[in-house]
């Protein structure tokens, strides 16, 4: 489809106003350097390797896909399936260099294209091809930059050399699996030893789980493929974590993996100590442990518990250099921090991530006021009060190393990005294209669950004239729609312009709020979820009265594709049109550790489970559902749609279904906007 719609067209060519922007960085543990990704300019999606001399300012390109694989079109990718997957899991899919890792000096970075793999020296921009033993991922440098660890056919590697470091066992080495990619926020599975004389490397046996099939119509040549996938009740995969020594030498660190199968973190303290953090299986007790490398004996550090669920919190829990445990310290109103069990003075703070260490003290991302807003503080582990770094509203993030910090304010001013040291300033160089809208939504917190909410209207809107309403909803655990960061508001904009009055409700569930208000939806995700929709929309309407509440389309993706189905079938009352993409219909069908950990184990809660599944609702639709999915999506499977849209069709009730075959879950650049087009015809005619 050709995009005739200028905005739509635009976002598409831009990478939604991403391309030529920087990102992906790394400090040099001094502070004087910095590598990032970016492209050259607001079209091009091919990402190059950058590193950036802070002292002096000059930057420079240290590797170009271009000169590596000459001919490359920027979009192939020759890995086989399954490890296609493994990076869509970890987001390292993407034109150009999508990912890389560094020494901690930046002297050497190393990358993979089309499974090739290429180790750069910074200081000469040249680059190297290594031999490996097959189409290489997630390579690794020891500190030295001496030698390379990459995966290659689930067995683990290191350079130079192609006999596997890792035993040929059946079981897949040096990876994450399913759930820590997806849901624990462990995108890796091998760290060097500091020394550079092992390796610790996960071990994950997927032989107990049950295996999910695929026959993508966009990959006509390839065989029908399965994977292991880890299903809500089911069993989930043993990962075992083992030491793995260049001498041949094998060491597995032992824990009680039956009570803590999830791996959350690891990481190498010294050459004679690992840290690990493991959960049980409905993630109320989380443990730090320490790991002797040389017995495999672990011992406990710390513990933290929740009758709810542990959330997380990154950064924690963690030991800082001088000994003392950091942990996260929540009250039912706020996400505070604790040293050896004392809370900190973070009082008028949530604390959303801590970043690391900054003069002195922890740098923390933060909410304070108005959760749309994020801030930067540093928060003194000696019992000081807080200090602010960032300046104003929006969204700020940080990312510091020795006495250099880079600060990213996103508000309606636009992005900037700049790196301080030694009281100087240096922006960071954006290709991207300017933002197309200055969008100002009109942001309140309603009902007395004091919900966040934004209303955005028609740029040419006259008060008077009623507007059907759109409610572009997420409502899920873990994403946070209602955000003071502009490019998030772009497409809101655009449908706005299309003639509606664009609705977006975070409600109880959502983070960064409160510890109480993300666990209220503990055990049920339909009826908190739902309720708070339509109670947020009714208490905006009466503020808002050119909101026309005779006609209320939903849209959503993922989670929200769930509640904008959610809200035709059981609130027709409320909700006349619905685009449900990608929904999880029956979260019996979903993974473990995302499910378990809200709604713990359908075997032990069998009612409540039958409560949130969409199947048995099908036979009371009676609005317009249009359902969409990607035929290859293996975080959703399209089996979630099949079912209900079966269930609709053998009790007679008219729907439509949009299949998008070659698209996984994360749909790929351009088809957001051609969706958003089929979107809009469904709901100008469902709405009239």
């Amino acid at each position: 489809m050709t995009l005739t719609d200028p905005f739509l067209a635009l976002s598409a060519r831009t990478g939604r106003f991403g391309h030529g922007a920087p990102r992906a960085y790394t400090l040099a543990e001094d502070g004087t350097r910095l590598l990032l990704l970016r492209s050259t300019g607001p079209e091009d999606p091919v990402e190059r390797l950058h590193l950036l001399d802070v002292t002096t300012g000059v930057e420079r390109l240290v590797a170009d896909p271009a000169a590596l694989v000459p001919g490359r079109s920027g979009d192939r990718d020759e890995l086989p399936t399954a490890e296609r997957r493994l990076r869509e899991r970890t987001r390292l899919v993407a034109a150009g260099i999508g990912s890389y890792a560094a020494t901690p000096d930046l002297a050497t970075a190393v990358l993979t294209l089309d499974g090739r793999l290429f180790r750069t020296d910074t200081a000469t921009g040249t680059s190297v091809e290594l031999p490996t033993a097959g189409p290489a991922f997630d390579p690794r440098p020891d500190a030295e930059g001496r030698r390379v660890a990459y995966v290659a056919d689930d067995a683990l590697y290191v350079t130079p050399g192609s006999t596997p470091l890792s035993p040929r066992d059946g079981a897949r080495w040096g990876v994450a699996e399913f759930a820590a990619a997806e849901e624990l926020g462990r995108t890796r599975g091998h760290w060097w030893r500091p020394d550079g004389g092992a390796l610790l490397a996960t071990r994950v046996d997927e032989s107990a789980l049950p295996r999910r099939h695929f026959a993508d119509p966009a990959r006509p040549a390839e065989p029908a493929e399965d994977f292991a996938y880890p299903q809500a009740g089911g069993p989930n995969a043993d990962v075992r974590l083992w030491v793995l020594g260049l001498d041949g030498g094998r060491v597995e660190l032992r824990w009680d993996a039956t009570e803590f199968p999830y791996l959350c973190a690891a990481s190498w303290a010294s050459d004679d100590e690992v840290l690990l953090t493991v959960a049980d299986r409905l993630q109320q007790n989380v443990l730090l442990l320490s790991a002797d490398p040389a017995t495999g004996e672990t011992r406990e550090l710390s513990r933290t518990t929740d009758a709810f669920w542990v959330d997380e919190l990154p950064g924690t829990p963690a030991r800082l250099p001088d000994g003392r445990l950091l942990t996260a310290h929540d009250t039912p109103g706020a996400r505070g921090l604790a040293l050896d069990g004392k809370p900190l003075d973070t009082s008028g703070l949530q604390i959303r991530r801590v970043v690391g260490r900054y003069d002195g003290r922890l740098l923390c991302e933060t909410g304070q006021g108005d959760p749309a807003d994020q801030y930067v503080h540093l928060v003194d582990p000696d019992g000081g009060a807080p200090e602010l770094l960032s300046t104003g509203g929006g969204v700020h993030s940080a990312l510091a190393a020795a006495d250099t910090l880079l600060l990213t304010s996103a508000d309606a001013g636009g992005i900037r990005r700049v790196v301080r040291r030694g009281g100087r300033e240096l922006p960071l160089t954006d290709l991207s294209a300017a933002l197309p809208y200055a969008v100002r939504p009109r942001l309140a917190r309603v009902t007395d669950r004091a919900l966040p909410t934004a209303v955005v209207y028609p740029r040419d809107h006259v008060p008077g004239r009623r507007l059907p309403v759109l409610l572009d909803v997420y409502g899920g655990p873990g994403y946070q729609a209602v955000a003071a960061e502009p490019r998030r508001w772009q497409l809101r904009q655009w449908w706005a312009d299309q003639g509606f009055a664009v609705v977006t409700t975070d409600n109880r569930g959502t983070p960064f709020v409160s510890p109480d208000f993300t666990r209220a939806i503990f055990r049920r995700f339909s009826g908190v979820a739902l309720d708070d929709q339509v109670d947020a929309l009714r208490a905006l309407a009466s503020h808002h009265p050119d909101l026309d509440l005779g006609r209320v389309g939903v849209r959503g993706w993922s989670y929200g594709g769930y509640l904008a189905a959610l809200a035709v079938l059981r609130r027709p009352d409320v909700f006349h049109a619905a685009c449900a993409g990608a929904p999880p219909t029956d979260f019996r069908l979903y993974d473990t550790a995302y499910t378990e950990r809200y709604l713990g184990l359908p075997q032990d809660d069998p009612e409540g489970y039958a409560a949130d599944c969409l199947i048995t609702d099908a036979p009371g639709l009676t609005r317009p559902l249009l359902l969409i999915h990607g035929l290859a999506d293996d975080n959703v499977h399209p089996a979630h749609t099949l079912l209900l849209s079966q269930a609709l069709t053998r009790a007679g009730r008219p729907h439509s279904v949009l299949p998008l075959p070659g698209v996984t879950h994360m749909t790929p650049g351009g088809l957001n906007e051609q969706l958003a087009l089929a979107e809009l015809a469904f709901l100008r005619a469902s709405l009239g």
